[in-house]
């Protein structure tokens, strides 16, 4: 069990960190401004060059990584075992 924390944190958190700080870069029009971190992405991806729409790409997958990944480690790999086992003894 201990493993899979660590794992799942280990993830949350540098994912997390990832996502933070390509947040600041692209959604932080200033940093007087009160809508840090949420405001749309800048500059848009329309007129985005490669580098750019790599990074907003990255952004979206590291916040989704930052979600799941600790809930398969934290929820759903200690549920599958324990229906294992419980399905183990029964037979």
């Amino acid at each position: 069990m201990a493993d899979e924390f660590i794992k799942g944190l280990g993830i949350f958190t540098g994912a997390g960190l990832g996502w933070l700080v390509l947040a600041g870069w692209y959604r932080t029009p200033s940093f007087e401004s009160t809508r840090q971190l949420v405001s749309p992405v800048s500059p848009s991806p329309a007129s985005a060059d490669l580098f750019n729409l790599l990074a907003i790409g990255l952004m979206d997958v590291l916040f989704w990584f930052a979600l799941l990944g600790p809930l398969a480690f934290w929820v759903v790999l200690p549920a599958v075992r324990q229906a294992q086992k419980t399905i183990e003894n029964r037979g």
